[in-house]
């Protein structure tokens, strides 16, 4: 068993409640590899429990083996863990991507994977799948293209205005053919965009980030400038209405937000302060101080994470990213 089919095993053994506080320390990455596993789960021997559980091996002796019927489980962890929100469509790739095919199936695969598939494509191809995956994957992917395809990839997905449905299907069923497989057609020929540039890029190291924007404003400086209007970077927290910043905090968990904090602005961390209660923005302030130097990596990382999480509240029409708040009247 892998490690993903063992962390599974062990959620399995445990309340939801317990399992959404394992999951709460997870990345979204590992959360989609482990809620994928439980999904996959049927019934587990007591012999695949003693060995994933062999330290607890005394604790789980009355244990013989685990039922069937997952999916209701594993959506009541994933909500507990991540709120109703930003489990939702988790939920959907995980129990809906057993049967993936096509484009759709390339959710599922290693980034390396992909970009190695894709990369001797035509670059309208290349855009065409990049588009078509979660922003975090492909800023991912993009990393594994060579270094001149990389900008010419994200400007051509910036300027993808409406994909043909018979086009889409096309590129579905050469995808499929890779696989082996029925056609399987696509609901939607909504990709690309500036909106889905500017969310890959905000996906990427910020070191990478910088690099494509440079080359993207240098070949198209109008295309980059409509780009960068649309990312919304670390400082931009700031300019959070305060029910869009608690919202925001409610969703982040404790120990990203403290590494996401080390490298931020003044101006943020006071935002953020203000939107909590004193009790908790003090023993912030103390995890601050005592948590020691870290990565400039890890702290980019963590606020790549944050800055997810608001996309996807803001997607939901849960928070407000403009800074500007509805006004309440009496």
């Amino acid at each position: 068993m892998g490690g993903a089919q063992r962390a599974a095993i062990l959620l399995l053994t445990l309340g939801e409640q317990d399992a959404a506080e394992v999951l709460k320390h997870l990345s979204a990455r590992d959360v989609q590899a482990v809620g994928t596993a439980m999904a996959s789960l049927t019934n587990v021997s007591r012999d695949q429990v003693e060995l994933v559980l062999s330290r607890l091996n005394e604790d789980m002796g009355r244990h013989t083996s685990l039922g069937v019927g997952t999916e209701e489980y594993i959506r009541k962890i994933l909500v507990n863990a991540l709120g109703e929100s930003k489990a939702g469509g988790l939920i959907d790739r995980i129990l809906l991507g057993r049967t993936s095919k096509g484009l759709e199936s390339l959710k599922w695969m290693e980034s390396r994977a992909i970009a190695e598939m894709i990369s001797q494509e035509h670059p309208q191809i290349i855009a065409l799948v990049l588009a078509h995956l979660e922003p975090d994957q492909a800023a991912e992917v993009i990393g594994y293209l060579p270094p001149r395809t990389r900008s010419d990839a994200v400007m051509r997905i910036a300027t993808l205005d409406g994909v043909q449905p018979h086009a889409l299907n096309e590129l579905d069923e050469i995808m499929e053919r890779q696989f082996s497989g029925n056609t399987k057609k696509l609901k939607s020929a909504s990709v690309g965009g500036l909106k889905a540039a500017a969310n890959i890029l905000n996906a990427m190291e910020t070191s990478r980030e910088n690099e494509l924007m440079a080359a993207i404003r240098g070949h198209d400086a109008g295309l980059g400038g409509r780009i960068e209007e649309l990312m919304f970077v670390f400082e931009d927290l700031a300019e959070l209405d305060d029910r869009s910043m608690q919202t925001l905090l409610r969703e982040v968990p404790t120990a990203r937000l403290v590494t996401a904090l080390k490298g931020a602005e003044p101006g943020v961390r006071e935002k953020i302060f203000a939107n909590m209660s004193k009790r908790a923005a003090d023993m912030l302030r103390d995890d601050l101080e005592v948590s020691g130097p870290v990565r400039l990596s890890e702290v980019d990382s963590a606020q790549k994470e944050v800055l997810a999480i608001a996309r996807k509240l803001a997607d939901s029409g849960a928070i407000n990213l403009s800074g500007t708040g509805d006004e309440l009247v009496a």
